[in-house]
């Protein structure tokens, strides 16, 4: 007679979508066994993509079983529970709806629809099936970040002053870049960088329940003809910079929160940032200095304190505690926090954004184009 296992039946993923963060997501599963006494186990065993050079790529995964152009196929075997979407935007709504009414969960990449009607109507389907979906959002499992939440959550900075939130790109200070999908609101959505950006600066607010009361925008279209790559030149209808103003109601206290998220912001090549300021204390983390967090004290005199935080990630793993982190540990992490928010072993760590606040974040975009529209103060919805 066999002894029975101790160890559950891994969760078997598959993922729709195999570029850029599809390759993040294998790569992830397959140094998985780097997580200390992790509750439960990945494992990549179908791959969908209608490029047939992205899906040989995953040939060399042994895990998988399935590569399709279909995702239809995928969806349809019994032996995936889990789906990862990374797709452009505009296919989100009908990609999603068909991975919830398949019976598999679904950890989503953000926007979460290409527009706040999109958003809604993903979410209002997950509730009413009961499916277990959460939205792809890196950068707030970084040690800094959690370090700040926690302070914030603990309510250490006394009366909240300020609150400054961001992400950065360069990339396309470049006129001779050829466009593609996240160029067009075709496909990006008419929020343009905040739907590509913006969840990744919202997570952390959001979290900690600041949500804008009023949001003024400042919204910037800088190249609006690009090369398509064929020897002509294509239309570019995107947001390429937006700028928030904001006012977020802590207790009695109007208090501004700016958010930041620009394609074109010099010397920046991938800055994610986020600082409070209160009358007792401060802090402030970004990914320039990844392993630094500041952090201000009023005593007699004011101060900014600079430590090393190292590799404190949320969840453990082998990795020395004096080394740093970087994407890949990222994204491990938060395919550890939304396994196991998924079994039920979260507990008190930090976990993924939800549809909710994915939701909310749609609601702050669209408020921004009203804004940027009629040039006003808006109140979202």
């Amino acid at each position: 007679m066999e002894t029975p296992s101790h160890h559950p039946a891994p969760v078997r993923i598959g993922i729709i979508g195999g570029g850029l963060m599809g390759r993040e997501a294998a790569s992830a599963f397959a140094r998985w066994f780097a997580l200390v006494d992790f509750p439960v186990k990945a494992e990549l065993v179908a791959v969908c993509d209608v490029q047939p050079e992205v899906l040989g790529w995953f040939r060399q995964v042994p895990t998988v079983r399935c590569l399709t152009a279909d995702h239809r196929e995928l969806l349809a075997r019994a032996d995936v529970d889990v789906v990862y979407v990374a797709v452009p935007h505009h296919l989100h709504e009908t990609i999603y709806l068909d991975v919830l009414r398949a019976g598999k969960d679904l950890l989503a990449e953000k926007p979460f629809g290409v527009d706040l009607a999109a958003a809604r109507r993903i979410r209002d389907e997950a509730v009413k099936l009961g499916r277990f979906v959460r939205v792809s959002s890196e950068f707030p499992f970084l040690p800094g970040a959690q370090r700040l939440q926690r302070l914030a959550a603990a309510g250490a900075f006394g009366r909240i002053l300020e609150i400054r939130a961001g992400f950065l790109h360069s990339s396309d200070l470049d006129p001779t870049k050829p466009a593609n999908w996240k160029r067009q609101n075709r496909f990006c959505g008419e929020v343009g960088v905040m739907g590509d950006l913006g969840l990744h600066v919202a997570h952390l607010p959001l979290r900690l329940g600041w949500r804008p009361a009023t949001v003024y925008a400042q919204l910037q279209k800088i190249y609006t003809q690009r090369p398509d790559g064929r020897g002509g030149q294509t239309e570019c209808d995107t947001w390429d910079n937006a700028a928030l103003h904001t006012t977020v109601m802590l207790g009695d206290d109007r208090v501004p929160m700016t958010l930041e998220m620009k394609r074109l912001a010099p010397t920046e090549t991938n800055t994610w940032y986020i600082e409070i300021l209160g009358t007792d204390r401060g802090a402030r983390y970004s990914t320039k200095e990844p392993k630094t967090f500041w952090s201000y004290r009023r005593d007699k005199e004011q101060w900014w304190e600079k430590t090393d935080l190292g590799f404190a990630m949320p969840f453990k793993t082998i990795t020395g505690g004096i080394f740093e982190p970087g994407f890949p540990d990222l994204m491990q992490q938060m395919w550890a926090a939304f396994l196991a928010e998924r079994a039920g072993k979260l507990g008190d760590a930090f976990g993924c954004a939800t549809p909710d606040e994915a939701v909310a974040s749609h609601e702050w975009w669209s408020a921004a184009l009203e804004s940027q529209r009629n040039q006003s103060v808006v109140v979202p919805a």
